[in-house]
């Protein structure tokens, strides 16, 4: 997997998703759809660094932080913020807090913070997608796109004319399921 990203600036970040048709993404909670290589995918993408001292970050609404199993939070290899508005959720070190996403990104865009940045992803839920594919520094979108539709109660926004298909995978099957990888990048 080749990185053409750029270091971290100011507010600048990537959506990290799956879907299925009808753009759900989760339901009560829980992801409805078992898809081992789409998260070695994720873990892929969201791990790989050009150079041992760096790493990249990862920005989740708490509803998504919840749904990590505790044995797995902070997930490894990354720099954590949970985006709350609960300033007594409880965190374990190292795990930043932020009262919403711009803050998160203004927190990570901040040169003591920055400098040890890579790549900074948003990786959910629904509402935090829904801002941040606004966002004028959301400049790719990587959308797993699975060929199903489940029940769900969170949904993936869609994509805006901003917003150009720049790569497409080969059909992937996975547990019964078939699925795409897909990177959106915003028109300059």
């Amino acid at each position: 997997m080749s990185d053409t990203a750029p270091r971290v600036t100011r507010a600048s970040f990537e959506v990290v998703a799956a879907c299925d048709e009808g753009r759900g993404l989760g339901y009560r909670g829980e992801l409805p759809w078992r898809a081992p290589g789409d998260v070695a995918f994720f873990k892929a993408l969201t791990t790989q660094v050009p150079r041992v001292g760096i790493e990249n970050a990862i920005v989740m609404g708490r509803k998504t932080w919840d749904t990590v199993p505790p044995r797995f939070r902070p997930l490894r290899g990354r720099l954590s913020v949970v985006v709350t508005r609960d300033a007594a959720l409880p965190l374990p070190d190292g795990v930043l807090r932020a009262g919403g996403l711009e803050a998160a990104l203004e927190l990570l865009a901040a040169p003591e913070v920055a400098d040890s940045l890579h790549r900074v992803f948003v990786i959910g839920g629904g509402e935090i997608y829904a801002q941040a594919v606004r966002l004028p520094g959301c400049r790719r979108v990587h959308l797993t796109r699975i060929f199903a539709r489940f029940p769900c109660d969170a949904f993936f926004p869609e994509l805006g004319p901003e917003y150009a298909l720049f790569s497409r995978s080969g059909e992937q099957k996975d547990e019964g399921l078939r699925y795409v990888f897909e990177c959106w990048e915003r028109r300059a």
